[in-house]
């Protein structure tokens, strides 16, 4: 390996651009001003509104349901994709009918 094969190694690149992105963080630590805990500074702010300090929950019920249907898409379509031709293109159709009827049940179920 030459000498400019090694600085573009991966783990050598990985370790210069980690001591670049420190540096940088360094430098920007360095000329940002010193916090002051002064009142209302780390207070929620909306609008120059007062927000009553509530827990937020965070629901991923919509996140797995979307979650679910972009995996079935994209099984779907992968299979009939590399399906080849013949007599087994019948076997894709019917598969085609079940990921229908399974993505229909999926959408009147929530």
């Amino acid at each position: 390996m030459t000498g400019f094969g090694i600085l573009l190694s991966p783990p050598l690149a990985f370790f210069v651009f980690l001591a670049a992105a420190l540096g940088l963080y360094a430098l920007g630590r360095g000329m940002a001003p010193k916090l002051t805990k002064a009142g209302g500074k780390l207070k929620t702010y909306a609008c120059g509104e007062d927000i009553p300090g509530t827990k937020v929950q965070f629901g991923y019920r919509l996140f797995f349901f979307v979650a679910l249907f972009f995996t079935m898409m994209h099984v779907a379509v992968l299979v009939i994709a590399t399906v080849p031709s013949g007599k087994i293109v019948f076997f894709a159709l019917i598969y085609l009918v079940v990921i229908v009827l399974s993505v229909s049940s999926l959408i009147t179920r929530s």
